[in-house]
């Protein structure tokens, strides 16, 4: 289950009043959105991936799962940072159980390269290769250093069980190589762009082989669905608290296995809103970790920021006899004062997202309660939620110095 409290707005003196008068703003808004059946087959879940594809991710990371060590998912952006955010959070910290996941092809760091070829050098290895387009640079130049690699040490037929391609449906370089290998191959939706496909096979195959239950993921995402107010209320206040002036937001955990799910909701707003000149800059914390190198300046500096915490009720036992109380108890309390501190001192506001536990379901409603507020705050901004043409301009500027 999933709360919102959203009561220390009231620190900016933002009345509720502002907050209901945004709906028929972001009724319209919301109306433009599917009206214009613009990259938006997100919103309809069934359209994000189908009951029989459901079951053939599953019998396919059954297969993963019983025939490497290693499991290596190739993708930068929305093509690996939604599973990898999620399976971060879903798993142990000190996992052994096999298959290991890697997550490469986001950088152009040739000391990782070349260490994690030599790391799966000995081990069963299977690739997933992740690109809507079938040409995104850092992902292509590592498919291509591995796949020489695994070909040094596999005839054809074995390549053609440990490649699998997620990709677009009718073109592309990485469909036409998976076309000459005759590979497994999985579609990236047309209509869902990279960043809002975390619930379709892009996200879901290797969240199935990290054992994550994808039916469990889909059902948190309906009943965000279903539940518009959370999402009305955060739109409203993100927009409010940024004519007032806070232009940049601070998304804080106080569990680290979150970090990487962090990363996925500063890429869901920044690419989603951060346009014309316009937008509210997403920044994160790991807390209590981070009150000893941001907390100063969250306290005392410039006045330009607000936050939203996730907190998680309940994780495991570990008592704290010193105080009678438990570590998750502890957690709370230090969330809590800190955002009363930054509250009543910083003239901050601190909204408070819940989660009875780190489960499935709850993480499939945070994707789509995150990507609703971005898409309906870009309509309030007056951009195109769809694009991310800042991104294409350095593309470019790569492209024509590699061919020069």
């Amino acid at each position: 289950m999933v709360k919102f409290d959203f009561e220390n707005y009231k620190a900016q003196d933002v009345r509720m009043e502002e907050i209901i008068a945004y709906s028929n703003n972001i009724d319209r808004a919301k109306e433009a959105f599917l009206k214009e059946n613009k990259m938006n087959d997100w919103y309809d879940i069934d359209k994000c991936i189908a009951p029989e594809e459901v079951k053939d991710i599953n019998m396919t990371a059954d297969y993963i799962r019983s025939n490497c060590d290693v499991f290596v998912v190739l993708g930068i952006g929305g093509s690996y940072m939604g599973a990898k955010g999620v399976i971060d959070a879903l798993t142990p910290y000190f996992k052994t159980e096999n298959p290991e996941i890697i997550f490469a092809g986001n950088s152009l760091s040739s000391e990782f390269i070349q260490q994690l070829i030599d790391y799966i050098s000995t081990k069963e290895v299977i690739i997933n290769v992740i690109s809507k387009s079938g040409s995104t640079l850092e992902t292509i130049l590592m498919f291509n250093l591995i796949y020489r690699a695994l070909k040094n040490r596999y005839d054809d037929a074995e390549i053609q069980r440990r490649v699998i391609i997620t990709t677009d449906r009718d073109e592309g370089t990485l469909l036409e190589i998976a076309k000459r290998i005759g590979c497994k191959r999985y579609v990236f939706p047309e209509n869902i762009g990279g960043r809002f496909s975390t619930l379709t096979a892009v996200g879901f195959l290797p969240m199935a082989v990290a054992g994550i239950s994808i039916n469990s993921m889909l059902e948190g995402a309906r009943a965000a669905k279903e539940n518009s107010r959370p999402y009305y209320t955060y739109t409203a206040l993100r927009d409010i608290l940024y004519k007032k002036g806070k232009n940049v937001e601070i998304f804080n955990v106080y569990e680290p296995k979150l970090e990487s799910f962090t990363n996925w909701i500063k890429q869901i707003f920044a690419e989603t809103q951060g346009k014309n000149n316009k937008g509210i800059l997403p920044i994160s914390t790991v807390n209590t970790r981070d009150l000893h190198t941001l907390g100063q300046f969250l306290q005392e500096g410039t006045k330009m920021f607000f936050e939203t915490s996730i907190e998680i009720e309940k994780t495991v036992d570990v008592k704290i006899d010193r105080y009678d109380k438990y570590l998750d108890s502890i957690n709370s309390i230090a969330l809590h004062s800190v955002a009363q501190a930054h509250n009543e001192k910083n003239n901050g506001v601190t909204n408070i997202i819940q989660l009875d536990a780190l489960n499935d379901y709850n993480m499939g409603y945070l994707i789509f309660f995150f990507q609703m507020a971005a898409t309906l705050g870009a309509y309030l901004l007056g951009v195109d939620y769809s694009n991310q043409p800042g991104v294409d301009d350095y593309k470019d500027l790569i492209r024509e110095r590699l061919e020069k």
